[in-house]
Formats: C-alpha cells, sequence, structure tokens
C-alpha cells in the first residue's frame, strides 16, 4: 500500500515561514516526480512545484523565488520550504507522487490528505 503523509502545517503570520514535510512509503515502489499542490476554499487544486528524482524541479510563477521544493530520495520524503508567505498563500496543502510498481503497468498517482497552512495576522 502506497502511502503519503504531509506535515508541517499551520498558523503563520504574513511574511513568516514554514517548512511542509510528506514521507512516501510503499514496498517495492519507486516514487518517480514527487510535487507539492495547493487548494483553496472554493478552488480548484492547483499545482505549486514538482522535483523529478534526480532533482530537476519547476515551480508555479507565483511562487518562485519563495518557495524552495526538495527531496530526499533515501528518506523518500519531500519538503517544501515556504518564505515570505503572504495571505493567498492560505490553503490546504497536499503533496502527491507519481509511482512505478513492479508487475503494474505504466505509472500512478497518489495523494496525501493534506495539511492546512493558513497565513494570517
Amino acid at each position: 500500500q502506497v502511502q503519503l503523509v504531509e506535515s508541517g502545517g499551520g498558523l503563520v503570520q504574513p511574511g513568516g515561514s514554514l517548512r511542509l514535510s510528506c514521507v512516501a512509503s510503499g514496498r517495492f515502489v519507486s516514487f518517480n516526480s514527487m510535487g507539492w499542490y495547493r487548494q483553496a476554499p472554493g478552488k480548484q487544486r492547483d499545482f505549486i512545484a514538482n522535483i523529478e528524482r534526480g532533482g530537476s524541479t519547476t515551480y508555479v510563477d507565483s511562487v518562485k523565488g519563495r518557495f524552495t521544493i526538495s527531496r530526499d530520495n533515501a528518506k523518500n520524503t519531500v519538503y517544501l520550504q515556504m518564505n515570505s508567505l503572504k495571505p493567498e498563500d492560505t490553503a490546504v496543502y497536499y503533496c502527491s507522487s507519481i509511482v512505478s510498481r513492479p508487475g503494474v503497468l505504466g505509472t500512478e498517482i497518489y495523494w496525501g490528505r493534506g495539511t492546512q497552512v493558513t497565513v494570517s495576522s
């Protein structure tokens, strides 16, 4: 069974920082691309950042220069360092991974349950 578990969310003042973590687990599973998405109330889930197993990264323009995605392949963990947070960053943040498993044709996408980030004074 593949699981992704996020942590690190919370309440922070504008201009503050938070670091989100997502630990992925699963037997005989390869966690390829890993990424972060967010969903604000009443809005669709939006892409934030992605990191490939080799370390190449992609960001949405609105977080470039403020957020940094990284991963530790040995720990199957992906991080999102968020600096200079703004009220509009308030959302539920979700971790995702493109997964390969032996005996399964193609790849699958798995999601965590999310962690709430609230930016407010």
